[in-house]
């Protein structure tokens, strides 16, 4: 995202979700001091708030075993995970973005009902997968609401690791909806939540393709789908500082990259979540070949940054902020997982920065709303990578003039708000929505005993 306070493509779509809800509720006095319950009470302080998420995931031999399958097949080992077997049939896609027809043998995978633990307004999903050249992969829900009838299958995302003649391009669906519940880009939300309406248990839908006559298969190791409620709140309880320590994770500008390949996303200045992406990757060893990277004009520095926004890229979209496309872009690096999920709090991120794990978190904000930022924004994702010994957050922030002033000292309390809140006030006066705690978290395919119970813990198996 630029530095300015404008709209992105994600908080225009947004808007129309939390219309209804807007509608009718009672805005906060901007500045005013919550009330106890209402974030930020002293009777909260430091209170660890109810999880507002539930992650599931399929990963394990036996978790694939439990699908139903037509024409794929699970496989053991190192990583577990689904592959087609012998095709159910063959269909036709016509890519509409590039307008070609071309004829596909597919197999589905489909989960169990997963009965969320928290009835949802929101789901999003995201998944780990190989594909080779000339193979993709198409994510899809089917979920059944709190009044008991069903949604449609929604498109989660089509998906697959290259761009070659050989591949369709990576793509959301718009214009999904039952007019109870609706996608946007990459997010299921109720049309609704002031209603009551919920989610209450969803099945996902893996379709592995691959041209006719090869023997060429996607692997898919991880699919999975965050579902949350998280109330309207201006503001949150602040949380109690309890870590110190930082992680050397590389730094990466977004801001260098400024006019360098404006087809994808008009170019650097909108490259934040690649760029987060990146570094996250780089800090767990994950490395491009001179090869992967040949086709960036040498004279640009960090070229991995302008390879992560072309391989991040939603066509549909036409940027590079599709939180799960980034999630697969990271575990196509050797040794590596990525999931979308939402966290709780701060003391969460902790958890996670003493197991070694960094977070990238997506936030939306003034410029007087975060001390030392120098700009505001409708949606921007930092990496978080420590805390100082007064508990304030040290980000990677790729919204800076140059790599040397990546690293940001941000205020807690200016932070978790800013993070956590899923209402806020635009520089119009105007209420807007914001994310939640929505990250991305990036992690060994086989984490550490302690780097899986600082994840299980959060939420994330």
């Amino acid at each position: 995202m630029s530095r300015v306070e404008q709209p992105s493509r994600r908080a225009v779509l947004a808007a129309a979700v939390a219309a209804a809800a807007v509608a009718g509720a009672i805005p906060a006095t901007a500045g005013a001091a919550p009330g106890p319950g209402a974030g930020g009470g002293t009777a909260d302080r430091g209170r660890a708030p109810a999880r507002q998420a539930d992650y599931r995931a399929w990963t394990t031999f036996g978790d694939w075993r439990r699908g139903t399958v037509r024409g794929a097949r699970p496989v053991a080992g190192a990583r577990p995970g689904v592959v087609i077997g012998a095709p159910a049939g063959t269909t036709d896609y016509t890519d509409p973005h590039t307008g070609t027809t071309a004829t596909w043998e597919y197999a589905t995978w489909t989960s169990p009902v997963h009965r969320l633990a928290l009835p949802s307004t929101e789901v999003i999903a995201s998944w780990n997968a190989h594909t080779p050249s000339g193979t993709w992969i198409q994510v899809e829900l089917k979920g059944t609401y709190s009044d008991g009838t069903d949604t449609p299958w929604y498109v989660m995302g089509r998906w697959t690791a290259g761009d070659g003649d050989r591949d369709i391009r990576r793509t959301s669906v718009d214009d999904q909806s039952d007019g109870k519940s609706s996608i946007w880009t990459d997010t299921f939300s109720i049309d609704d939540a002031s209603t009551g309406l919920r989610l209450a248990s969803y099945r996902l839908r893996l379709t592995l393709h691959r041209r006719p006559g090869t023997r060429s298969t996607p692997t898919v190791w991880r699919l999975g789908a965050m579902g949350s409620d998280v109330p309207d709140r201006f503001t949150v309880p602040a949380s109690t500082p309890g870590l110190a320590r930082e992680l050397r994770v590389p730094r990466h500008s977004q801001e260098i990259h400024k006019g360098q390949y404006p087809e994808y996303d008009n170019g650097g200045e909108a490259w934040c979540s690649p760029t987060s992406s990146q570094m996250i990757i780089e800090y767990w060893g994950g490395r491009l070949t001179e090869d992967q990277l040949a086709w960036v004009d040498p004279s640009y520095a960090d070229p991995q940054v302008c390879h992560a926004a072309r391989y991040t890229y939603d066509n549909q979209y036409e940027g590079c902020g599709n939180w799960p496309f980034n999630a697969a872009y990271a575990a196509t690096f050797e040794g590596l997982q990525g999931v979308v999920t939402r966290l709780g709090s701060l003391t969460d991120l902790e958890t996670l920065i003493a197991a070694g794990v960094p977070a990238i978190t997506s936030q939306s904000f003034l410029e007087e709303e975060l001390t030392g930022a120098g700009y505001g924004t409708s949606g921007h994702l930092m990496t978080v990578i420590g805390f100082t010994a007064d508990g304030d957050v040290i980000a990677n922030d790729p919204a800076s003039d140059d790599n040397e002033a990546v690293r940001r000292v941000y205020k807690r309390r200016e932070w978790e708000n800013i993070w956590l809140r899923t209402k806020r006030y635009n520089a119009s006066g105007k209420v807007v929505s914001g994310t939640g705690g929505v990250c991305y978290l990036y992690f060994p395919a086989h984490p550490s005993p302690r780097q899986r119970k600082a994840l299980a813990a959060v939420g994330v198996r």
